[in-house]
């Protein structure tokens, strides 16, 4: 793991835009469809309203976070770890470094919504202190959709 390096990165990069693909193929696998349609900007995520990070191992980008401000909240999104990079602690180490980046950024809590299709995820964020909310977001009333949250 200390080979692994945490950076910002812009949204639009094409290797970032690769490893989003493979998270909406991810998506897409288990829900159907295109994986999540929700609404996304690489503008969402320009400091201070926002921020995307990567991990990348020997060049190779393995994992992603993401959070956009939504109001005095940080709306995690783009959360996604590689095939290959999984069961290494990563996906915990990612979710830490988003929220010390909301965190610095003077956000006061950060929300996500994710899929009952996803247990490692909501395993995740629930040993991680994040606690069940109405839903809101594109996907508020869908069934399965999930919402959580955390204080920072």
């Amino acid at each position: 793991m200390q080979d692994i390096k945490i950076k910002t990165v812009g949204f639009g990069d094409p290797a970032v835009q690769s490893l989003v693909a493979e998270n909406l193929r991810d998506l897409s696998e288990r829900y159907g469809g295109s994986g999540d349609d929700t609404p996304i900007a690489a503008a969402d995520f320009t400091p201070p309203n926002g921020d995307f990070l990567v991990a990348v191992e020997d060049d190779r980008l393995i994992a992603s976070a993401g959070w956009r401000r939504h109001g005095d909240d940080a709306e995690l999104k783009r959360m996604f770890t590689t095939n290959a990079a999984r069961g290494r602690g990563l996906a915990r180490r990612m979710l830490a470094a988003v929220e010390a980046s909301a965190t610095a950024a003077g956000c006061k809590r950060m929300i996500l919504e994710t899929g009952d299709r996803q247990p490692e995820a909501i395993a995740l964020y629930e040993s991680a202190g994040y606690v069940r909310i109405p839903d809101f977001g594109h996907y508020a009333g869908h069934p399965g959709v999930l919402s959580y949250a955390k204080p920072l």
